[in-house]
């Protein structure tokens, strides 16, 4: 099935993943320590436990976006793509579910690992970016953290704009995108899987069929899963697709940036 496009991604885009694209065998570690200097930790609660994270963006403004990581990952592997998104003028958010606790700059939650909560820690870091000011938020979420994000974005009340999914699978333990909530979803949805991870790539097709517009499938060339696809063969264009739906679907005003 053909992708239904959006506009192209601006020259903040591109600046953006100019940034994230460089050779990750050179500048890995350069490019973290960039992106931590970008940032301060935070932490917030949800549903009783703590959670930790980073903050990344300029302290005021209206447009903000919450990064959600996958089962084997932590906050951290979002934090190249926060700073330049960051850069790009949005309020970010990166956190680990509860029970993941990496340490160091990577911070550590509270709890327990519980996939079944991940929808519940994830409106805890949305909540927790709205009492930042932010307005007008997207969520982009990896793996269990894409599922999530369609589970939230999908509550009364949130005002989501955007939702980005890399890899969501459909049902995860009890964790489970609905169709009734799918198909009446408004938020600009972004679906993005590798042809060779099978399974979330036919879940990503069943999204964007049980979806209303504006909505998007891209299905790129790799087996690469979640977070993996950014530092994969396909990393720079899976950045400039995310870059470029939220700069179509959730744009920074001349305030924010």
């Amino acid at each position: 099935m053909p992708p239904v496009s959006g506009r192209r991604p601006f020259a903040a885009a591109a600046l953006a993943v100019a940034l994230i694209a460089a050779p990750a065998c050179d500048r890995g570690e350069e490019l973290r320590s960039e992106a931590i200097r970008a940032s301060r930790p935070v932490s917030f609660d949800a549903g009783g436990v703590e959670l930790e994270g980073r903050v990344f963006g300029p302290d005021e403004g209206s447009a903000g976006v919450v990064l959600a990581h996958m089962i084997p990952a932590d906050q951290s592997a979002w934090f190249e793509t926060a700073a330049a998104l960051g850069a790009m003028g949005y309020r970010v958010l990166t956190f680990n579910f509860r029970g993941y606790c990496p340490g160091g700059d990577a911070g550590c939650s509270q709890g327990d690992k519980d996939v079944d909560a991940a929808d519940e820690d994830l409106r805890g870091a949305l909540g927790y970016l709205q009492s930042l000011g932010v307005s007008r938020a997207g969520l982009v979420g990896a793996s269990m953290g894409g599922t999530a994000a369609l589970i939230v974005a999908s509550d009364d009340g949130s005002n989501v704009d955007a939702v980005v999914t890399l890899s969501a699978p459909q049902l995860l333990g009890d964790l489970a995108v609905q169709p009734e909530p799918l198909a009446a979803l408004t938020a600009a949805k972004l679906y993005i899987a590798g042809t060779g991870d099978v399974t979330a790539a036919q879940a990503a097709e069943a999204f964007f069929d049980g979806s209303q517009q504006p909505k998007r499938l891209e299905l790129v060339t790799t087996d690469d899963h979640g977070t993996d696809i950014l530092t994969g063969n396909q990393g720079t264009r899976v950045e400039g697709l995310i870059a470029g739906w939220l700069e179509a679907h959730l744009p920074v005003s001349e305030g924010d940036a």
